[in-house]
């Protein structure tokens, strides 16, 4: 009896020493694995990385008081370490790109590699939690929802049927600028505007017309001010928000901190944002299929109540598809619009023979006697190339929008881990010397003779204002279309001059997109007949 409890503990105990062994073994084949995997990894060649990265919190003290804006103050970054390098940023790695070489390596080898949006604080709280499919991660939902724009919103039978909506949105703005002319008029027969707050009131009002049925800036067709301001200061502080830096993205385990109170701001202004949008919806809905409907222009949201309705959609329920893709329309093309807009006549005024020759153009082209409509638009050479010049000195987003890679990938002949940050330096590359001789000066002419082949719609990436790739703008066409014809609508009707004799101050202000920090002031007086005025 003894023997035989002798012979199974024995075998217990060999038994429990084969199963440490084993564990063992697998245990040492996992850490094999892995040493010969980082020791794969870090033989391969790494992008150039500035000296001075402290413990935990990376680089961040290199940004810590400096007055430049980031694509400028990164940009001289590049000219030390190069085209491509990386950054610390807390516990995340982020990669700069200043090249057009390496951004067309990146938006059409590596696209698929790098079509994701890092999940900042911002993209969670003032996006629905990435509803928005400019914050959406790359997959089927954002997919589904680029196609829906693309073929709804921005196709060519849908802009067609809403093009009385953008000629008397154009209208209207010019009307109340000539109002505003007769009642404020000073002894030179001029009047003092700030242009940045008319264009952004145009703007408001055409892509929220367009969107939801609705305008709220100007005294002209029914507008509503109070409700305007609610809307111009949600719109502003969202622009903010994402361009603010939270500690929670950078070093995780210290987001309870909210140093800054962003987070707290951000719900607030989430919670504003959601209002709004949420009574639009519900007024939809209520006259949904009335007569009331029936007898008013389709909009966005409109058709979003149908093309939802009954059918399944990946991860968001329709009312968040229909509130944050909507939203996600009116955010993005009042500011980008606005924002072009305002760095074009800033420009010109400080480059007054520019501004001569493209009222010139107009003169020769159009003429006084009628309005300029959008088929105007491919007779106006010389505007387009100062739109174009004007983009290439101040893209809307200088730092387009950040990318996180989404595998292991080699660009540029540098390892790129999984998971890292990409910022695009749009204004490095549209200022670099190599391709654009006296870089930093305003020269429309350039895209008559030199570089007349470059367009702007991310195919050439030595101009990429917009982007390029997956995820360039959908609405890159509508919305140059707009810019122009704003500009020439305006350029033919009034004569435009700087107040002072100091030049137009270009300071853009910090945020995901590049504001004019200023107010746009201008003095402004009618070049056409008083009729012309009279809608």
């Amino acid at each position: 009896m003894s023997n035989s409890k002798h012979h199974v503990a024995i075998q217990f105990l060999f038994a429990y020493v084969n199963t440490i062994t084993a564990g063992l073994i697998v245990l040492l084949l996992i850490v094999y694995n892995y040493l010969v995997r980082w020791f794969a990894v870090a033989k391969k060649p790494q992008p150039p990385k500035p000296a001075g990265a402290w413990p935990l919190l990376g680089h961040l003290p290199l940004f810590a008081g400096c007055q430049q804006l980031p694509h400028i103050m990164l940009g001289d970054l590049a000219d030390k370490y190069g085209p491509i390098f990386t950054l610390h940023i807390g516990a995340r790695q982020a990669l700069v790109v200043s090249s057009w070489e390496v951004a067309k390596e990146l938006f059409t080898t590596n696209d698929i590699a790098l079509a994701d949006r890092p999940s900042f604080t911002a993209a969670k709280y003032l996006s629905y939690d990435g509803a928005m499919f400019g914050f959406a991660p790359y997959g089927d939902y954002w997919r589904e929802m680029r196609k829906l724009i693309t073929m709804e919103l921005l196709s060519s039978r849908q802009l067609e049927s809403l093009k009385h909506v953008r000629v008397s949105e154009i209208e209207n703005f010019l009307k109340e600028l000539h109002v505003c002319w007769m009642e404020k008029r000073i002894g030179s027969n001029h009047v003092v505007v700030d242009l940045k707050q008319r264009f952004s009131d145009l703007n408001l009002n055409l892509i929220l017309r367009l969107v939801v049925g609705k305008r709220y800036a100007g005294t002209a067709g029914g507008g509503d001010g109070k409700e305007a301001e609610r809307c111009h200061k949600a719109i502003e502080s969202f622009f903010h928000l994402t361009g603010v830096f939270v500690l929670r993205d950078a070093i995780p385990f210290l987001g309870w901190l909210d140093v800054g109170g962003y987070e707290k701001v951000m719900k607030r202004t989430a919670k504003e944002l959601d209002e709004l949008v949420s009574e639009w919806l519900e007024e939809h809905r209520s006259k949904r299929n009335s007569e009331e409907v029936a007898n008013e222009e389709h909009d966005f949201m409109t058709l979003m109540l149908s093309v939802l309705e009954g059918s399944d959609h990946v991860g968001c329920d329709s009312d968040t598809i229909n509130k944050s893709t909507c939203l996600n329309l009116i955010l993005g093309a009042s500011e980008t619009t606005t924002i072009v807009l305002t760095w074009t006549i800033s420009l010109l005024l400080n480059n007054k023979i520019t501004l001569k020759k493209a009222q010139e153009e107009l003169d020769m082209m159009v003429g006084r006697e009628r309005k300029v409509n959008e088929s105007d638009i491919s007779k106006l050479i010389y505007l387009q190339a100062i739109i174009k010049e004007a983009l290439r000195l101040c893209p809307p987003a200088p730092l387009s929008g950040p990318r996180e890679i989404r595998e292991n990938c080699t660009i540029s002949g540098y390892h790129v881990k999984k998971g890292t940050w990409l910022f695009t330096n749009l204004w490095k590359i549209h200022t670099d010397p190599r391709i654009w001789p006296d870089s930093l000066e305003f020269k429309p002419e350039r895209f008559l003779t030199s570089h007349k082949h470059i367009d702007v719609r991310g195919q050439n990436f030595e101009l990429i204002p917009f982007g390029s790739g997956r995820r360039a703008c959908p609405g890159t066409s509508f919305g140059l279309q707009m810019v122009a014809t704003v500009l020439a609508s305006f350029l033919q009707a009034f004569e435009i001059s700087n107040p002072t004799s100091a030049p137009i101050d270009m300071t853009g202000k910090f945020g995901m997109t590049n504001m004019k920090a200023t107010p746009l002031e201008v003095l402004l007086s009618p070049r056409l007949s008083p009729e012309f005025y009279n809608w």
